[in-house]
């Protein structure tokens, strides 16, 4: 008899540990490569501290040394919410069955931010004009493929726009981070480079003896804030807990609102949904159609038919932009 109160004891034991298990959530916040892994640490784990404590979620942080490995974190679910940049997030949406639901809010009241080209103070490239002109004389410091500010928005307003091929132009192309692209404009290592306000302002605040050998070449139209994307199958119970950190987070803690400053000067974050991606969508595909019609090694034939298919997408982001 006591053998089978023993058992029985140790089975309900054992069902209330696998409950508690089931319970302690673990979630990867992924953080994209936008820095070196130790310097985004720094920035972002008192936020998650504070989102553990908060939630009572299990949070950790997970860094990749690119883009494509949050991205690709998210898609295989090793990673279950992120901060990423725009373009990097229609990528998390859609391969990586992600989700907008947030978005960063920025202390100087901006809704969003600006993709920058760079150059040294000493540099004999003294204007834009000049850079466009003489491309093949040109090192350029590039973004990584799935920057919105370091590749995407540039590649569109300041180079398509104005007929250059980032690929064929110039004398050498560099992808890197936006610190490394900072770091090498301010150590004389390529003649210009793409970066954002984002890291200006991280400079502003770490090193500002550096920031005074930066000049600023060209500054694109307002970008949309980043975005916050979690996998759209995360347990309802959780992403309410989560949307009720992000809506709540330094919004009156003086110590919370430091926090958000040393992330490259935010104040919090904002509700947003995957609408706020469209502008980007377009964007990219403007410039698919553009490198297609330059395309000279495709016949009539394919170039109208993979134009038509990109018009009918842009009609179709027209009509869910107008909605």
């Amino acid at each position: 008899m006591k053998s089978a109160r023993f058992l029985l004891a140790a089975a309900v034991c054992a069902a209330c540990l696998v409950s508690q298990a089931a319970l302690a959530e673990t979630i990867n916040f992924g953080i994209i490569s936008t820095d070196n892994s130790a310097a985004l640490k720094q920035r972002w784990q008192p936020l998650i501290d504070d989102l553990n404590k908060q939630t009572g979620l299990e949070v950790k942080p997970f860094f990749a040394t690119d883009y494509a490995g949050i991205i690709e974190g998210m898609r295989f679910n090793k990673v279950q919410i992120g901060y990423f940049g725009n373009a990097s997030a229609i990528e998390a949406v859609d391969r990586g069955n992600g989700e907008v639901f947030a978005k960063v809010k920025y202390k100087s009241g901006e809704a969003g931010y600006y993709s920058l080209l760079i150059t040294n103070v000493n540099s004999k490239w003294k204007t834009v004009d000049q850079v466009l002109k003489n491309t093949h004389d040109i090192n350029l410091g590039f973004g990584d493929p799935n920057s919105t500010s370091g590749t995407l928005v540039p590649s569109y307003y300041l180079f398509a726009k104005n007929g250059i091929s980032v690929r064929n132009d110039f004398k050498s192309v560099l992808p890197s981070s936006h610190e490394a692209n900072m770091l090498a404009v301010v150590n004389n290592r390529v003649d210009v480079a793409t970066n954002n306000t984002d890291m200006v302002e991280t400079l502003r605040q770490q090193h500002p003896e550096l920031l005074q050998r930066v000049r600023i070449l060209w500054k694109s139209p307002l970008i949309a804030s980043d975005p916050m994307v979690w996998r759209r199958d995360l347990p309802q119970a959780t992403k309410d807990k989560l949307r009720n950190f992000f809506d709540h987070y330094a919004q009156t803690d003086p110590r919370e609102k430091a926090i958000m400053e040393g992330i490259t000067g935010l104040s919090g974050f904002t509700d947003s949904t995957d609408a706020q991606l469209i502008p980007i969508r377009q964007m990219a595909l403007f410039q698919k159609k553009e490198q297609i019609q330059n395309d000279a090694h495709l016949s009539d034939e394919d170039r109208k038919a993979q134009i038509a298919a990109l018009d009918q997408k842009l009609a179709q982001l027209d009509k869910v932009a107008a909605k």
